[in-house]
């Protein structure tokens, strides 16, 4: 039996089975019948959801494949930096920031922002070089779902 990947979210680096390359899932190490891939189903607050039913992986040494990703959430600034070698979008130490993907696995960095007492969202975000995101750190946040879960409906 292969050693398997930690459970969590994953870039499809070739084709397994029928999720082609360059692909965001979410990988599941165990279960019955065995371990599988989950698509993103959709967005929620920047945030991919992935759908229930996902497809157990039918060579385990296919795993080996997947990159792995940092995990989406909120991140404060460590070291300054910009999107990309265009330096369209400059990112200052200490600034908050959310990191995203799309379904492509592109890392995208979110700019929440308070308005009328409220902490908000926005719904676009900026395409970052991903060897920038070692300029992050992850803030601990509390949250009501289990952070090695995938967040299905």
């Amino acid at each position: 039996m292969t050693q398997l990947p930690d459970c969590g979210i994953y870039r499809t680096s070739r084709s397994i089975d029928d999720i082609p390359a360059e692909k965001l899932v979410y990988f599941h190490n165990h279960g019955d019948p065995g371990p599988g891939l989950y698509l993103p189903e959709k967005w929620v607050n920047n945030q991919a959801q992935f759908h229930e039913n996902g497809a157990t992986l039918k060579d385990e040494l296919l795993a080996d494949s997947l990159e792995p990703l940092m995990p989406e959430g909120l991140y404060r600034v460590d070291h300054t930096f910009y999107c990309c070698k265009n330096n369209c979008v400059h990112f200052h130490v200490n600034q908050l920031v959310q990191l995203g993907y799309n379904d492509k696995a592109i890392p995208l960095l979110f700019f929440p922002f308070w308005e009328n007492a409220e902490f908000h969202f926005p719904t676009s975000g900026t395409r970052v070089d991903p060897e920038n995101l070692q300029n992050l750190i992850l803030l601990t946040i509390p949250s009501k779902t289990p952070s090695d879960a995938p967040m299905l409906h």
